[in-house]
């Protein structure tokens, strides 16, 4: 059995039910599905009660500084612009329209997004079209 790099990444967020509507969105386009609930957190990933994703609700939330993003895996190039779409259309914030990003690699097409609590993500995938 290979183990992966992380088991899961959690954001705390201010308002659970809008960034859950975000993330419900935009996670949709890339395959993802809300895998466990409760008053206070929201997880997505692939299996039922396995997140690799999560939102917990934190009065105190704050997005950090400049450095950090997360960058979520699209399968195809048109992944990246109907995550990019949903996430402009659920409270986002544009951050970098789809295209190629030459400086990262010859295959990098990505799109960047501030999301309502104010995280940084990113929408790629690193093959060639």
């Amino acid at each position: 059995m290979q183990r992966g790099l992380l088991h899961h990444l959690s954001f705390g967020v201010r308002d659970l039910a809008r960034a859950a509507a975000f993330y419900d969105a935009v996670l949709a386009t890339v395959g993802y599905r809300r895998v466990f609930e409760s008053d206070t957190a929201v997880g997505y990933g692939l299996v039922d009660g396995q997140d690799a994703f999560c939102i917990k609700a934190r009065a105190g939330a704050a997005a950090p500084g400049a450095g950090f993003h997360l960058a979520f895996t699209a399968r195809t190039r048109d992944d990246v612009h109907a995550f990019h779409a949903a996430a402009l259309a659920h409270g986002g914030r544009d951050n970098g329209a789809p295209g190629l990003r030459a400086h990262y690699g010859p295959h990098y097409y990505a799109a960047f997004i501030t999301d309502p609590d104010g995280y940084a993500i990113e929408i790629v995938i690193n093959t060639p079209a």
